[in-house]
């Protein structure tokens, strides 16, 4: 067993607190990392504050990991002491079903291990993620970063970064589509910087007017007022996918009037409570879809990491110390971070 230090809550109503706990030592097929960097999700919150009722106390959060390999078992080839690798939000499946043979493991029939509250393959353990100073995981769910700086902006594209990518290239986005992102948040941002660099018209549909300066900078090409009704009516029927990635009950009917025949409105974002049901008609006109999509497999996510290092991406972030990881989740439920908080975990030493 390997010692590690990392910050846990121990109930769904105590703030996160120092905790010490132990790691299996590597095996053959393992990789030892020590943590630089890890994202905050708003996932995190949830599990933390067991607001999902699924919460495995003590909760050591993070699923955006970003370290050096610090030991390798005997069987692994892929990696070497050295390098710098990133870790998402699986560190296992069941590695034999349909999904995982064709490297879709987040849809695992058997269901995915994540990388923090999950119950490992094999064993009742409590999976701790990456608010520590290390890791350890098989080298299948490990993935290698190319980004050569600014690797603490690199930590939100493990979640945020292909929750995002991959419906966008699932749907085949690409130049000459109009691609609608609905959210300018952790998920939007990232949205709309990967689909400009796909070659995609990009729109940001919003309700806040205070964020078209910075959709613009980011690389939207428009931007529409959803709260406006003379810029939604002049937007029907305009778009051929729109990704959707408010995390808050919402009317989706005006969403998908924007939408041209065929076209696809994907959710990515997970409202607490389901969004009111859309009328049937705004589908049945224009053979509109409605589609829901999950991180990716990890492959998918190699290559997403791979793409954004091709085209200089990286998301928007504001970095901070373990020690006020309590007040960034306060911050966060007030919508107070552009766009991600990325916590240096040399800070544990502080």
């Amino acid at each position: 067993m390997i010692k590690s230090r990392g910050y846990a809550a121990h109930s769904g109503d105590q703030p996160l607190q120092p905790f010490e706990f132990e790691r299996r030592s590597p095996g053959e097929g393992d990789v030892q990392i020590d943590i630089l960097y890890c994202g905050v999700c708003h996932s995190d919150l949830h599990t933390a504050r067991n607001e999902w009722g699924n919460t495995l106390f003590p909760s050591v959060p993070g699923h955006e990991i970003v370290g050096r390999v610090s030991a390798v078992g005997s069987g692994v080839d892929r990696f070497k002491v050295g390098d710098l690798v990133g870790v998402g939000c699986m560190i296992d499946s069941c590695q034999h079903c349909s999904p995982c043979a064709e490297g879709l493991e987040q849809y695992c029939d058997n269901g995915f291990t994540g990388t923090y509250n999950g119950h490992a393959f094999g064993g009742r353990e409590n999976t701790y993620g990456g608010y520590a100073d290390n890791i350890v995981v098989r080298q299948e769910f490990v993935l290698r970063i190319s980004h050569t700086e600014n690797l603490a902006a690199v930590a939100p594209l493990l979640c945020a970064g292909i929750t995002t990518y991959s419906p966008l290239r699932h749907w085949s986005v690409g130049p000459g589509q109009n691609v609608g992102v609905v959210g300018l948040g952790g998920l939007g941002h990232m949205g709309i910087k990967i689909a400009r660099a796909m070659g995609a018209k990009v729109v940001l549909i919003t309700t806040s007017p205070g964020k078209r300066e910075d959709a613009l900078r980011l690389g939207a090409h428009e931007v529409i007022i959803s709260s406006d009704p003379q810029q939604m009516a002049a937007a029907a029927n305009s778009l051929d996918f729109i990704l959707n990635t408010v995390a808050a009950p919402h009317d989706l009917n005006a969403l998908l009037s924007l939408l041209r025949r065929d076209g696809t409105m994907t959710l990515v974002g997970a409202p607490a409570e389901p969004h009111p049901s859309p009328d049937v008609f705004h589908l049945l006109f224009k053979r509109r879809k409605l589609a829901g999509s999950l991180i990716g497999g990890i492959a998918e996510t190699q290559e997403m990491l791979d793409f954004c290092a091709e085209h200089n991406i990286v998301s928007d972030i504001e970095m901070i110390p373990i020690q006020q990881i309590n007040e960034a989740y306060e911050r966060m439920l007030k919508g107070d971070v552009r766009y991600r908080f990325v916590i240096d975990m040399g800070s544990l030493n502080g």
